[in-house]
């Protein structure tokens, strides 16, 4: 470890001692290197005993078309012990394969993966062992475990690196905005897919605030609504106006593709979480009060400020089970610190779960966020975090600080 971590280390260790911070437990260890991805996915099982994770023995690259990496469910209870359930070739960084539970489900886990020019999912009974495939890749799973949605991986890959996977090439890389590329809708069981929402068809709706001809357009980022009724989804530009910056806007639809509405349009939308089936908070760059988050009232204009001088950073949100509280996170601070933490919704008060150092070597397409995710029984966190040397997860119980 270079002198510079072990400074970071020593000042980020005095910091905790000021503060009431919940235990770090490391449940992966090296010589490999493993973490899970994205915040709003179900790495625990329903009874929380349960942890998924993925594994790979390499880092500070991009992921090559042939590089595998390992998956398995880890026993909380059993000193933290790996059983294998799988492998794959169609993962990135940020988000890995999108491993995650079946909701509604206590025993069958999914991914993603590529198979004869195609990427497709499995779905694994983890106590069975019974396994299925299914023709297309999974992004957001519906509540009651029997639709997926998905954005085009192949795009994502050229316009988003990090987000996408590397393997089979985008056929329409030369179009600025195409009509057979977009939101598929797939059917779990049946795996039949159908695209709902085309990329072509978010252009069709104008976007008063910005001049995006000659912008290149991809969506990012689908999320069902707790109750299944509506999706949420970014659609993103580049080039043209835009030059090199990266422009947002916030839809929702319905699950068959219908009633779109624009939930914000100024540009600087970014992380968000589903509160209940009708608000959505997230971090954007709009009126009243410029960066901050919000929470929107889907299909209306509603619209109001969360954390006011307390939620100061864009991170990675989440509600906890009864809504009082949030999960969320900061970016490196300027000594490469992550700050993962809960907001108390009713005092607006900010309660630190621990600061984490990521060394400089983590950043742009492998930087590691820990992307603080919640257990079904709001007791447990897990993050993702490179402060020990490199990427492993980690385990925080919170039950002191919720009471």
């Amino acid at each position: 470890m270079l002198r510079r971590d072990f400074i970071a280390l020593a000042a980020t260790a005095a910091l905790a001692k000021q503060e009431k911070l919940p235990q770090v437990r490391a449940i992966t260890r090296g010589p490999n290197f493993h973490w899970f991805g994205y915040y709003d996915k179900l790495q625990f099982d329903p009874s929380s005993r349960y942890v998924l994770a993925m594994r790979t023995g390499f880092e500070h690259r991009s992921p090559r078309p042939d590089d595998l990496i390992q998956l398995g469910l880890i026993d909380l209870q059993d000193s933290d012990k790996w059983m294998d359930l799988g492998e794959t070739t169609a993962w990135c960084w940020q988000q890995g394969c999108m491993l995650q539970w079946l909701p509604g489900s206590a025993s069958e886990v999914i991914w993603n993966d590529r198979e004869h020019g195609q990427y497709v999912s499995r779905i694994l009974d983890v106590k069975t062992g019974q396994r299925r495939s299914l023709p297309g890749p999974i992004y957001a799973l519906s509540p009651d475990g029997r639709q997926a949605v998905t954005t085009d991986f192949r795009r994502l890959a050229d316009t988003r690196p990090g987000y996408g996977y590397n393997g089979i090439p985008d056929p329409n890389k030369d179009m600025l905005a195409p009509d057979d590329s977009g939101i598929w809708r797939m059917d779990l069981r049946s795996g039949e897919c159908k695209l709902i929402f085309s990329i072509r068809d978010a252009v069709r709706i104008p976007c008063v605030r910005h001049d995006w001809r000659g912008a290149k357009h991809w969506f990012n980022h689908l999320l069902y609504a707790p109750d299944g009724k509506r999706i949420v989804f970014l659609h993103r530009w580049t080039g043209g106006a835009a030059g090199s910056h990266r422009l947002t806007r916030m839809f929702t639809l319905s699950p068959e593709g219908l009633e779109p509405h624009v939930v914000d349009d100024f540009g600087g939308m970014s992380h968000f979480i589903w509160r209940d089936a009708s608000h959505i908070l997230g971090w954007a760059d709009r009126p009243p009060a410029g960066k901050a988050f919000y929470l929107f009232e889907d299909r209306t204009r509603g619209v109001e400020v969360v954390g006011a001088g307390v939620m100061t950073e864009d991170g990675h949100c989440t509600y906890l089970p009864d809504n009082r509280w949030i999960l969320c996170d900061t970016y490196p601070d300027a000594q490469r610190v992550q700050h993962p933490y809960l907001f108390h919704t009713t005092t607006n008060t900010r309660h630190p779960l621990g600061h984490f150092f990521s060394a400089p070597e983590y950043r742009g397409e492998w930087r590691c966020d820990t992307h603080p995710r919640i257990s079904r029984d709001g007791h447990l966190v897990t993050i993702d975090s490179p402060h020990a040397g490199g990427r492993q997860i980690y385990l925080l119980d919170i039950r002191t600080i919720i009471g």
